[in-house]
């Protein structure tokens, strides 16, 4: 069942949230300097003082129920997406963001890829925005079968290609996996999901395993708390708009490509304006659920699902684009073939974990290569 969907939050929802915006002593919050060991305070302040003086809700709200929202009932869980209609003469595109993004991240792909001919589906992952509530934790491969279950909804047996960052990523190679035949292709801009026996053997390959698991030991600690208590980090999160904006503010000033200033913390309003954080951060705080978003990582867990098991190959047509993510960093080609049936391979000049958004342009013309190269592929 597929049905319209206006996004409505309600007055009293958005008053309590404001009141405890308004209400948080940052008298508590000493800075330990600047982002040196987590979130920038003047920076968390200056978002806040934007959302406290400024920012309106009601107008974006306006704004985002002029894009086609959707909701739908796939297997027992509401699962809301936006549907961009193309003329039918591309195949279907399902676009797929991850944590701590949102359905938004493609706002500026969608129209050009609609006019190309793609029908556009663009969902909230299970738990996040307005696929809400859930029914319990939802792991990366169930995931994917709702959202091939989306897909089947909308366009029955015909086949379609997925892109995804991130969580993204992940889910896209999961349903390269369960349902092959259903993909032309998939085109990830983060490769880290991997066969379980796909182990490094050249010196790059080597290297590359070094320093992201050098990488990963300062920076995955939130993976770890949310793959593992998630509902304590909750308490807190469900409770505080203001920690849960410092939580995700982190991760887009640590993970995106951007410039430093002059004491090395990221220049963050180099390329995201106050509006467009703000309004990520509200599709995880305004319809509450900023604490189920983080039970993909529990469930990943639960589903042991870390990587795909030994002797997996996915001869799914796949594309990467290896933008030059600080943390997630692409991993050598070859590592990647050892699990990938790689057909097309870029590596932009700019653009972090936040592809999408930070670089649409970059983005939307690498798609378009991989849509040309499988749309030529003998299936």
């Amino acid at each position: 069942m597929v049905s319209p969907y206006t996004i409505d939050i309600p007055d009293e929802r958005l008053a309590a949230i404001m009141a405890k915006v308004e209400a948080y002593d940052w008298s508590q919050l000493p800075d330990a300097g600047g982002w040196t060991s987590g979130v920038g305070i003047d920076d968390l302040k200056r978002l806040v003082t934007y959302w406290r003086s400024t920012y309106d809700w009601r107008a974006v709200e306006r704004r985002l129920n002029q894009l086609p929202n959707f909701m739908a009932d796939v297997e027992g869980e509401r699962i809301h997406f936006i549907h961009f209609r193309g003329d039918g003469s591309k195949p279907p595109l399902l676009l797929l963001h991850g944590w701590p993004g949102s359905y938004l991240e493609f706002e500026k792909l969608v129209g050009p890829l609609a006019a190309d001919g793609h029908d556009v589906i663009v969902p909230s992952l299970p738990g996040f925005a307005f696929s809400k509530p859930i029914t319990g934790i939802i792991g990366p491969r169930r995931a994917a079968d709702l959202m091939h279950g989306l897909m089947v909804q909308l366009f029955g047996q015909r086949r379609y290609i997925v892109q995804g960052g991130d969580w993204g990523s992940g889910i896209a190679g999961w349903m390269a996996h369960s349902q092959p035949d259903a993909l032309l292709g998939i085109h990830v801009n983060m490769v880290n999901l991997m066969a379980e026996d796909a182990t490094p053997t050249t010196d790059e390959e080597k290297d590359f395993l070094a320093k992201r698991t050098a990488t990963l030991e300062l920076e995955g600690g939130y993976s770890h708390e949310q793959g593992t208590r998630p509902q304590t980090l909750g308490v807190a999160m469900a409770d505080s708009p203001v920690g849960a904006a410092g939580w995700i503010l982190e991760k887009f000033g640590m993970w995106a490509d951007l410039p430093k200033t002059a004491d090395g913390s990221p220049d963050i309003w180099s390329k995201f304006s106050e509006e467009e954080l703000l309004t990520n951060i509200m599709l995880y705080v305004a319809p509450s659920s900023v604490v189920t978003a983080t039970w993909i990582y529990r469930g990943r867990r639960l589903e042991g699902t870390q990587t795909f098991p030994a002797g997996t190959r996915i001869r799914v047509p796949t594309g990467v684009a290896a933008f030059p993510d600080p943390v997630f960093r692409p991993p050598p080609r070859s590592l990647a073939e050892k699990t990938y049936s790689i057909v097309h391979w870029s590596e932009p000049s700019a653009g972090g974990h936040f592809a999408a958004m930070e670089q649409p342009a970059l983005m939307l013309a690498d798609l378009r290569a991989f849509v040309s190269i499988v749309g030529r592929e003998p299936h």
